[in-house]
């Protein structure tokens, strides 16, 4: 094992694969010359050139066109936004050409395509920069959705998303890119689709991913201390979801709380909730609690940003609210 950071992993992941399969290529803003813009991509440029690290015009649209009419002649390439609120402005190629072609064509094209970059907030970046958009990629059919939360799963979660044959959102955080975690040396991808219990327990269930895990993390040593044992799902991928794992967590707590750095309406969250009480509503002790940011766009004053996202102290309250204390 080695200590790496989560950009280094993301590097080594697109990296790994550049070097096994020459159909794979990167672009996107500043990964060439500027090394990516958190660095995600660095040293690539130099490795790979400049046919297959590609810096791009700022037109999001028609770099996404261009990269998803390449994997009908064999690419497959790794479109990279400086930012998923960027995709935005190229959504109608993810949407309408990405997630569909496989179906309308009849089979006879695949879109083995990914699309990274950071998701959700990053600081006072303000409401248009500051969004989280897991929920509107996984409600497409065609589309796969991955939100590691840690370099480990983030480079094998890649590895395994450029291998996929169809459309993958992988989507990260600048408040991540930092991170160090232990990474083994060797090769190594994990399956899609498939969540990970980074902490056992068996008083309540706290399901949650991507960068607003680390709040459940820090109110389960808090309530640890109390002698309240918290078990965390980290989801890991958003679509497909690993349904299994949190119906067989929350059969064992009978308690379930959902953590989502998301807006309160027609969330991931909330088809957890719908999934629980569908197909394990008697083996629960108690109304499920779901914690998301407060209902408006992100505010810029880092006063009003700490009240708008979630934190520790509201997944403290969460899971003494299902226990009844």
């Amino acid at each position: 094992m080695r200590t790496i950071q989560f950009r280094e992993a993301i590097a080594e992941a697109m990296s790994e694969e550049m070097r096994r399969d020459e159909s794979v290529y990167l672009m996107g803003e500043e990964v060439a010359e500027y090394n990516g813009a958190y660095k995600a991509s660095k040293g690539m440029l130099d490795e790979f050139g400049p046919k297959r690290v590609i810096d791009t015009p700022i037109a999001e649209l028609g770099f996404a066109g261009i990269a998803i009419g390449s994997t009908m002649t064999g690419n497959r390439p790794i479109v990279e936004y400086m930012t998923f609120n960027f995709s935005l402005v190229g959504i109608d190629q993810i949407i309408n050409n990405a997630a569909k072609i496989r179906q309308m064509s009849g089979g006879q094209f695949k879109c083995p395509i990914v699309f990274r970059g950071p998701t959700a907030s990053a600081g006072q970046l303000a409401a248009t920069h500051s969004q989280a958009f897991e929920n509107w990629f996984a409600n497409t059919p065609g589309l796969k959705v991955v939100v590691p939360s840690n370099p480990y799963d983030a480079k094998g979660l890649l590895k395994s998303a450029i291998r996929d044959n169809d459309p993958v959102i992988f989507m990260e955080s600048e408040q991540m890119y930092g991170d160090k975690g232990d990474v083994p040396d060797g090769e190594y991808v994990l399956p899609i689709g498939v969540a990970d219990v980074k902490r056992q327990g068996t008083d309540v269930t706290i399901v949650s991913f991507g960068k607003i895990i680390k709040e459940a993390f820090k109110a389960a040593d808090e309530l640890e201390k109390e002698g309240i044992s918290c078990e965390i799902i980290d989801l890991r991928t958003v679509r497909p979801m690993d349904r299994k794992a949190i119906i067989e967590s929350v059969k064992k707590t009978n308690r379930l709380v959902v953590l989502e750095e998301a807006w309160p309406f027609g969330n991931v969250a909330t088809e957890i909730t719908y999934l629980v009480q569908s197909e394990a509503f008697d083996y629960l002790d108690a109304p499920i609690v779901k914690i998301n940011t407060a209902d408006t766009p992100a505010p810029y004053s880092p006063v009003l940003l700490e009240e708008w996202l979630p934190n520790s102290n509201d997944v403290v309250k969460a899971v003494k609210k299902v226990l009844y204390k």
